[in-house]
């Protein structure tokens, strides 16, 4: 099996991921590459969303990320991209959800982030709301109550502390 970078297996998921052949997603699914999907770069282009659930239900692990660049998705918002990811490449809420947190910490080759467990660093945000599948239902709502940084609050919203 042919090895992909990482860089290289985004770019072909950002620029032909309909197009991709079975044994490029079968390939994904047997490796170790990361398969990182752009969704607010598609939705900025209007470009046609890849086929993520596809890839998901090959057996794949999958990432997101913002892209963010002034030029094809000017968002820093990862609440954005995971409402996409539900909406646009049919992942479920708690799909995206793992692929924005762990799924990014692998793609970075990390196992000391994006995952709450003993050894690992405790970064977190606290919503306001009752379950993280609100930053799927209230796209646009800002939710972020605190921001948890190695396991001290380094932001509180001042509405949620009072």
């Amino acid at each position: 099996m042919r090895k992909t970078s990482l860089f290289a297996l985004s770019l072909m998921l950002l620029s032909s991921s309909l197009f991709a052949q079975n044994a490029d997603v079968e390939a994904l699914a047997g490796g170790d590459t990361v398969a990182t999907f752009l969704p607010a770069t598609d939705f900025s282009t209007r470009q046609p969303y890849p086929d993520a659930r596809r890839v998901i239900d090959a057996g794949a692990t999958v990432a997101l990320a913002t892209n963010c660049n002034p030029g094809s998705s000017y968002t820093t918002s990862m609440a954005f991209c995971i409402a996409l990811a539900v909406r646009d490449l049919r992942m479920t809420a708690e799909e995206a959800l793992v692929a924005a947190t762990l799924g990014g910490a692998r793609a970075l080759r990390r196992d000391d982030v994006g995952r709450l467990t003993p050894g690992a660093r405790a970064d977190a945000v606290v919503l306001a709301a009752p379950s993280y599948t609100h930053l799927v239902y209230r796209a646009g709502v800002p939710l972020v109550a605190a921001t948890i940084q190695s396991g001290r609050a380094v932001w509180v919203d001042p509405d949620f502390a009072s």
